[in-house]
């Protein structure tokens, strides 16, 4: 989950420093425990690392500037071996001299037995961190082959794990070598300049030429470009596309927090993955789907794995996608899926959703169920990510970058995305199946323009947040689509204010959480809309009645004109109406805000929440 910086250039002037930590700034939202950076110098490698956020290390830089550098490496981590110290801080330091001086993303299984290996050579240790381990064993690789390259293919082939690698020497300057298998590397090339990064946005500010890797590959940079082999030391060669967003788009751009600009950038986040759906005629056409209609037309089940909010989405999408095709579909958490001995062939449809596209979970996932023989798709955000590369097809969304920790604008994208899987599953069945279809997709392109007009409305909002700025406890209750939309408020609490909440079923009320509820608990419900089947408005209605009756403080979120949950409702959080499946791209919206601002009530760092990272490529 770290966030991993590499630069090369021509000219000896300091600016290997000035790419890496901004290379850094962009990439802290993949862990802010602690961070470093290495510089290869006319007096060798210099390394500087600090625990805690990046400016720690930043004001450390500016009062004991080192020299000027063409090449570097630098690192943001979030802790896994070893706590959040200066000395398990990244770089780590190997070979003779400690002249090279190497970075990890991911986790070495087996870093155990290589460092008794090392012990027993008379190797010292200076950190808790398996990723020093593999620092010594390059270092004392290259001291024995005399080449950074063929050092780190030496050593990548014992390492059992998840991982990427970069390295310098210094007897290597002008040269960064990176390595990688089940963990984000890609390469930005640039004019007389070469670039690594974990993601994009670590040198978005200067080339959006990018080259993606493949699994188990070895990459050398230089300032003329790069050469990649495989870790069996076979030429190879990465994909070279065009990042389609610029660097400006990885910025605040004026707002106080990136979270707060990724909400309002949702109207867009849902336009964008709509875009070039349909041809003339308003059916749906993927290009993305690399796999044949008649194949789809096969698929009998439909399993979602995800974590987290993504697994929020995918089940949004069980509802939808079984309402308009009544195909059955299954949610299953990325983490817990090979373990509970899934039922799948190849007439199963594992549709996989991760906004990196390299959550360590979803990507074990995903080659479980292509071991057991069924078609994957995945639903991503970024492009030439793993989890795409892995799968049988992918639905990419179009939110851009998401740089705040806790999903937003990627959630409803991801929702967007799945509906329109689902839609596309339903043209494919024809008949009625297609009609519905095509009046959904219709509707569905008006949504961005009602997200657009519910963000005007949050005033109240705001001012809840400010004033409950001190509950210890808020629970969340909805029914079928709003079920999950439930979860996800209590998520969004619990990841930015710290303080315990929870989502329910909320027919599942009288069950046994009825007994959380007493005098002042603020509650919301997430009433659906009067014309939803089966009286469900109604009952839900109810719940709303039985909660207030034991001194609840109701929070309901209700669409435009429904008057019957107006004597039940403390406060009544109006949306724009629509159809009942559709209706979670927008209830969502003021939970998202009011997490935000009650969070920043209680002074603390939305961006950044304790304890988490953007991209968990562990598992």
């Amino acid at each position: 989950m770290c966030g991993i910086v590499g630069y090369v250039g021509r000219t000896m002037d300091g600016t290997a420093l000035d790419v890496v930590m901004e290379g850094l700034r962009r990439l802290e939202y993949r862990g802010y425990d602690s961070a470093g950076v290495a510089l290869v110098t006319e007096d060798g490698v210099t390394t500087e690392k600090r625990a805690g956020k990046l400016e720690n290390l930043r004001s450390t830089l500016e009062t004991h500037p080192p020299a000027a550098s063409r090449t570097g490496i630098g690192h943001t981590r979030w802790a896994t071996h070893g706590g959040p110290t200066d000395g398990n801080a990244h770089p780590h330091r190997g070979g003779d001299g400690d002249r090279l001086a190497l970075i990890h993303n991911g986790i070495i299984e087996n870093f155990h037995s290589l460092k008794k290996e090392l012990l027993a050579d008379g190797v010292e240790f200076l950190s808790e961190t398996d990723t020093e381990v593999a620092a010594k064993l390059v270092g004392r690789e290259y001291d024995r082959l005399g080449d950074l390259t063929e050092a780190m293919r030496a050593v990548v082939g014992r390492l059992e794990g998840a991982f990427t690698l970069l390295a310098v020497h210094a007897d290597s300057p002008g040269v960064v070598v990176g390595a990688r298998r089940n963990s984000p590397l890609v390469v930005g090339l640039g004019d007389d300049a070469t670039y690594l990064g974990s993601d994009v946005a670590a040198f978005i500010g200067h080339t959006r030429r990018a080259l993606e890797l493949g699994q188990d590959q070895i990459v050398t940079i230089t300032p003329e470009g790069c050469s990649v082999i495989g870790f069996d030391g076979t030429p190879a060669e990465g994909t070279a596309y065009e990042v389609t967003w610029d660097a400006a788009a990885a910025e605040k751009g004026g707002w106080a927090t990136y979270m707060d600009k990724e909400i309002h950038e949702q109207p867009h986040a849902v336009a964008d993955t709509l875009l070039g759906r349909t041809d003339e005629s308003g059916r749906l056409v993927l290009d993305e789907i690399r796999t044949t209609e008649e194949r789809l037309r096969q698929v009998d089940r439909i399993t979602f794995v995800a974590c987290g909010t993504a697994a929020y989405a995918g089940m949004v999408a069980k509802y939808a996608i079984e309402h308009w095709t009544r195909i059955p579909v299954e949610v299953s958490l990325a983490h817990e899926f090979r373990y509970c001995d899934p039922i799948v062939d190849g007439n199963t449809l594992v549709v996989s959703i991760s906004q990196s596209g390299e959550t360590m979970d979803t990507l074990m996932a995903v080659k479980h169920a292509r071991e057991l023989g069924a078609m994957t798709l995945s639903i991503c955000n970024t492009h030439g990510s793993t989890i795409p590369r892995e799968s049988d097809a992918v639905l990419y969304t179009h939110a851009g970058p998401e740089i705040a920790v806790a999903s937003t604008k990627a959630f409803l994208a991801q929702i967007t995305a799945c509906y329109v899987l689902g839609l596309y599953l339903a043209q494919l069945r024809g008949e009625t199946y297609a009609d519905d279809a095509k009046a959904v997709m219709h509707e569905l392109q008006g949504i961005p323009e009602k997200i657009e007009e519910l963000l005007g409305r949050m005033d109240r909002v705001v001012e809840m947040a400010d004033f409950m700025a001190d509950s210890r406890a808020v629970l969340f209750l909805g029914r079928n689509v709003g079920y999950p939309v439930a979860l996800e408020g209590a998520l969004k609490l619990k990841e930015l204010a710290y303080i315990h909440a929870e989502g329910f079923a909320a027919g599942e009320l009288k069950h046994g959480p009825i007994a959380l509820i007493e005098p002042g608990q603020p509650v919301f419900v997430v009433v659906p809309g009067p014309d939803t089947p089966h009286d469900l408005h109604k009952k839900v209605v109810s719940n709303i009645q039985e909660i207030r009756a034991r001194g609840a403080r109701t929070l309901v979120i209700a669409h435009d004109g429904d008057e019957d949950v107006e004597p039940f409702a403390s406060e009544v959080i109006r949306i724009p109406q629509c159809s009942p499946m559709l209706a979670p791209l927008l209830a969502v919206v003021p939970l998202q805000v009011f997490a935000l601002h009650l969070a920043s009530a209680k002074g603390l760092d939305v961006d950044q929440p304790r304890n988490l990272a953007k991209s968990v490529t562990v598992e």
